[in-house]
């Protein structure tokens, strides 16, 4: 996983509205880069919904927002649309986004071992460095401790 002080991974990303995404344009912005494993499930709805209702303290201290799971452009959509999200949902499918920043992980879930995303938030700082790292977030109280550390 990528640790703090590490020079955040860049990558491009085609975001729910189809457009593309590349972390280089951002430079001299903070971004939130959150991981999440699936569109309308409870806790990622939950986190998205957080990441919405604070939408405008995160803009006004400058930083951008930017959500990443497996589920395809279309999927992204649906879930932008239905919880009023203000921030782009990037497509991650072929998880090569994910596993540049250690997201894509072993899981394991009633015995039963997979690989997928382990919900994961990185703070990359204006200058293109990780700021902050939350490993196996817990959703409750996410985006609050995110946001008193930007």
């Amino acid at each position: 996983m990528v640790k703090v002080g590490d020079r955040a991974p860049d990558f491009t990303g085609v975001t729910d509205t189809g457009e593309k995404i590349e972390l280089k344009d951002l430079q001299g912005k903070t971004v939130v880069l959150y991981f999440y494993p699936r569109d309308n499930t409870p806790g990622c709805t939950i986190e998205a919904c957080g990441f919405r209702d604070s939408y405008a303290a995160f803009e006004e201290k400058g930083a951008v927002i930017l959500g990443v799971s497996p589920d395809s452009v279309r999927s992204h959509a649906k879930f932008k649309t239905r919880f009023k999200l203000p921030f782009p949902l990037i497509a991650d499918d072929d998880h090569k986004i994910a596993e540049q920043y250690g997201a894509w992980q072993e899981k394991s879930m009633y015995g039963r071992k997979y690989m997928g995303i382990v919900r994961s938030t990185f703070v990359i700082d204006p200058q293109g460095k990780v700021a902050e790292v939350y490993e196996k977030v817990k959703v409750r109280g996410h985006v609050q401790d995110v946001l008193s550390k930007i």
